[in-house]
């Protein structure tokens, strides 16, 4: 690889992390609306219900990138991250109908965080498991907080790739992986039951369980608890100011994954100065 200075290779990845932000937004809004029509389909196959055969929703790959309102195809100068919505003003070039923030959002959102992560392991093999690892977690977060899904069609493919990544040693040793993913699952699915048992009510959704799971398994049985613990007071200050602010109900179900996902993100690229900064502050050497 060229002999680059880090902060330059940082830059690189958060410019390329722009491009993969365009890409997870894509991700985000049609994954789910395509899942639930493949649900559908084969549920009318199984009951063998005779209805019309309607066309899917546009794949991730595939089709072209359109306004959601006019569903004008948009040009590619229209498809500029970030850039492309700060110029138009947040608004569609052809109806100007408004352009939600979620996609400067994640775009930027996707940048940063690539950035920290080649900046934190530098130009290696772990710095591009670790973008992978991150730009699963954006993805996943947004989808759960607009539809309150984690769909397997990425929490497994990331929980088999820590699983995976742990026989190179990159991260954690097979054995810590193994147990990572074993309690990571079990100890959200016996809260799930016990909390079930309790009042009848659901309290997660099993989607919870695998992501934490393969978070496990690509940070060891050690990290679960900080992350739980991470996760548990995001979600309390978050949740409860958007309670106070009345932007939220009390009887609204809040999706877990997005706080989940970023404390394990925080406790990936951080968890050894936490850890550090927490043992000098308790005064245990």
């Amino acid at each position: 690889m060229p002999d680059l200075p880090l902060i330059m290779w940082a830059l690189i990845a958060g410019v390329f992390g722009l491009l993969i932000g365009s890409f997870l937004n894509v991700v985000i809004l049609r994954l789910p609306v395509r899942l639930d029509a493949l649900w559908q389909q084969e549920a009318r196959e199984v009951l063998g219900v005779d209805t019309p055969v309607e066309p899917l929703p546009p794949g991730i790959v595939r089709e072209r990138s359109h306004c959601p309102h006019c569903k004008h195809p948009l040009a590619a100068y229209d498809n500029i991250p970030l850039f492309s919505w700060l110029l138009l003003g947040g608004r569609c070039r052809y109806c100007r109908a408004p352009i939600s923030i979620q996609y400067p959002l994640v775009e930027a959102l996707t940048a940063v965080l690539s950035a920290i992560v080649v900046w934190k392991f530098g130009p290696t093999w772990a710095a591009l498991a670790g973008l992978f690892f991150t730009w699963a977690l954006v993805a996943l977060s947004g989808i759960d907080f607009r539809t309150q899904l984690l769909p397997d069609q990425i929490t497994q493919p990331l929980l088999w790739a820590g699983l995976a990544l742990s026989l190179c040693h990159l991260f954690v040793e097979p054995n810590a992986a193994i147990l990572g993913a074993a309690i990571g699952y079990l100890s959200l699915w016996s809260v799930y039951w016990l909390f079930k048992l309790l009042t009848g009510k659901e309290g997660m959704g099993f989607g919870d369980f695998k992501l934490l799971a393969a978070l496990g398994a690509w940070m060891g049985p050690v990290s679960l608890l900080p992350v739980i613990l991470l996760s548990s007071l995001v979600g309390a200050l978050i949740g409860g100011t958007m309670i106070v602010l009345r932007k939220h109900a009390r009887e609204v179900p809040m999706p877990f994954g997005p706080f989940i996902a970023l404390a394990g993100w925080i406790w990936f690229v951080a968890g050894d100065y936490l850890w550090h900064a927490y043992m000098s502050f308790s005064g245990i050497r």
